[in-house]
């Protein structure tokens, strides 16, 4: 029975039960894509871009392509590469439009846009042969650019705990990078059998599980943050809901507190000699702390456009080292498929822990909780003080992953693998959590999208990157990964600016605090 009495056990139950399906799906529908070297293994064996070998017994024989023993596969490699730069810059280039498209109309058009894309490239993937390989480009590009609008609107549970704001959005973000042992998992069942159709015809029916949690789990609007006392959303029983008269009722009830403790303040300003003066002027210069600075004033800033660097400079390194590694591994282990095999399963299953050691970035951000703010701190503030630790170990695991990936011996990439999981579980969800911390609520999908769609015209470079390794170079990516090893220390600009302005907003507090003139920092 619905009542009042058992309101906030069934808000608290509602809470955790989003909290965990959220991480049911993002750890199986989210960051698929990333697990893109063990579907190549499969792609390879089923004869996709099989063509493009030197030694096919006949241009367009795809199934004599695929069991013919090449001795150089450099155009099928190539072409695989370019499915998943082209589905990277896709999701990147979208983001924006869908940022908007998620603060302007809400969690269920977003979700709702996701599952159709999720659905249409899974049923693409498991409709396709080898000779129809030229459909992986927007069936890849549908499928991770899905998976990322279903994590940004699961980013956004953190609201519902306080105190653990950052770390459930980085304990997401955990799941989002385990979500490629789906990739895994079709390679382990291909093996032994199960079709790559079969398997992604499985897939393709899940779209009815996000669809079940978009209606009864998740928000139609946005989860506010903080969120109200009793706060509540998707399908209730009609006991639950409150009608427009209940709501009006409240609100005026709201009203006469509110009008109360005005009156209160005005009493007591009068006891204490305050002139009404004084007053309005207090009052007025709360009001102007309370305004939400304009997106365009957001993106403009230091703070962000320093952001921006970070984050391309990142993305830049994590895409190269995911279009490059299968070739990499197959040059490193002498063409020998079977060790090829075993370091792709491996990597695979370090990215599977990714949601074990995600955590870590959120728990350094949410340091700071347990203690009291300083005298005249904000919350911003020591959120974003809190940050630059997790920021600045950032950068450093993405130069020490691809300082790793650039030396070419074979065993190391175990440490790379390593590197490489930890670091994508410590950016997606730094990033996602310092955008909430850094900027209003309401450009949040805005800011945090224009980030990685500018990030697009960075993982543009692939495309002339990939060409200059596979013909310039004859397939050695040596000089190409020392080259972007440099410009992964571009990196360390951000935790350092972040740095130096947050001790610019202590100077200024504490100034204020002496009773200086009063001004505010900018970005």
């Amino acid at each position: 029975m619905c009542g009042r009495r058992g309101g906030g056990r069934a808000a608290g139950l509602l809470r955790w039960c989003t909290l965990l399906s959220g991480l049911v799906e993002s750890l199986f529908f989210t960051g698929m894509v990333f697990g893109w070297a063990s579907l190549v293994f499969v792609l390879k064996a089923d004869g996709y871009f099989a063509g493009h070998c030197a030694n096919a017994t006949g241009e367009g024989n795809y199934a004599a392509a695929a069991a013919a023993p090449y001795t150089d596969c450099s155009g099928q490699d190539e072409h695989l590469s370019w499915v998943l730069s082209v589905a990277s810059i896709s999701n990147t280039i979208i983001r924006f439009p869908i940022g908007y498209v998620f603060d302007r109309c809400g969690t269920t058009v977003t979700r709702l846009i996701a599952i159709f894309l999720y659905t249409a490239s899974t049923l693409t993937i498991s409709l396709s042969n080898a000779e129809t390989s030229m459909l992986l480009y927007p069936a890849v590009s549908c499928l991770i650019i899905s998976g990322g609008l279903l994590y940004v609107t699961n980013a956004q549970v953190g609201n519902l705990f306080d105190s653990y704001r950052s770390t459930v959005i980085t304990i997401y973000n955990g799941a989002f990078d385990s979500s490629a042992v789906v990739f895994l998992i079709v390679k382990l069942l291909y093996e032994r059998g199960v079709s790559l159709r079969s398997s992604f015809l499985f897939l393709t029916s899940c779209s009815v599980l996000l669809i079940l949690r978009t209606i009864f789990l998740m928000p139609r609007g946005h989860i506010p943050y903080p969120p109200p006392e009793n706060y509540t959303y998707g399908v209730s029983c009609p006991g639950r809901r409150r009608g427009k008269r209940e709501e009006e009722e409240e609100g005026k009830e709201e009203i006469k507190e509110a009008d109360g403790k005005k009156n209160l303040q005005e009493d007591r300003a009068e006891d204490d000699g305050t002139s009404a003066l004084q007053l309005i002027k207090k009052t007025q210069h709360d009001t102007k702390q309370e305004e939400v600075a304009s997106f365009r004033s957001c993106v403009l800033s230091w703070l962000f456009l320093w952001h921006l660097v970070w984050c391309v400079t990142i993305i830049f390194c994590h895409f190269i080292f995911l279009s490059t590694v299968n070739p990499t591994l197959t040059r490193l282990a002498n063409n020998d498929q079977t060790l090829v095999s075993h370091y792709t399963n491996a990597f695979a299953l370090i990215q599977l822990c990714g949601v074990l050691y995600a955590p870590m970035s959120g728990l350094i951000m949410d340091r700071h909780k347990r203690r009291p703010l300083a005298p005249g701190e904000t919350k911003r503030e020591a959120d974003l003080c809190s940050s630059t630790l997790a920021l600045f170990l950032t950068s450093l695991q993405c130069f020490l992953f691809f300082l790793c990936f650039t030396v070419p011996v074979l065993p190391l990439q175990y440490i790379t693998f390593i590197l490489h999981a930890v670091n994508s579980a410590f950016f997606y969800g730094g990033h996602q959590a310092f955008v909430s911390m850094a900027f209003p609520m309401t450009h949040f999908g805005k800011i945090s999208g224009v980030a990685l769609s500018v990030s697009a015209l960075a993982l543009l470079l692939q495309f002339p990157v990939l060409h200059l390794i596979q013909h310039k170079l004859l397939g050695d990516p040596l000089y190409v990964h020392v080259g972007v090893t440099l410009v992964s220390l571009l990196a360390f600009i951000h935790p350092a600016h972040v740095s130096l302005y947050c001790s610019k907003l202590t100077k200024q507090r504490k100034t204020q605090q002496k009773g200086s003139v009063q001004f505010s920092a900018r970005c």
